[in-house]
């Protein structure tokens, strides 16, 4: 069984823990709306995926005239 030589150092280990972070989200165009959307997944503002139809979003005007 493997076995480490020697005890890392805290500084050694926390620098290299450091280094684990979330990169920038990468924005597309919808082709539909033309509104940013994350790329390579429904677009949140009209529900299309790849030329069709994939989730029913509902107008927020018309969600809005509803509350009233």
């Amino acid at each position: 069984m493997a076995v480490p030589k020697r005890k890392i150092s805290k500084s050694k280990g926390r620098s290299r823990v450091a280094n684990w972070k979330a990169g920038k989200v990468t924005l597309a165009e919808c082709p539909k709306c033309h509104e940013m959307k994350v790329s390579h997944q429904v677009c949140p503002s009209c529900g299309y995926y790849d030329g069709r139809q994939e989730v029913a979003v509902e107008d927020k005007t018309a969600k809005a005239k509803k509350a009233n």
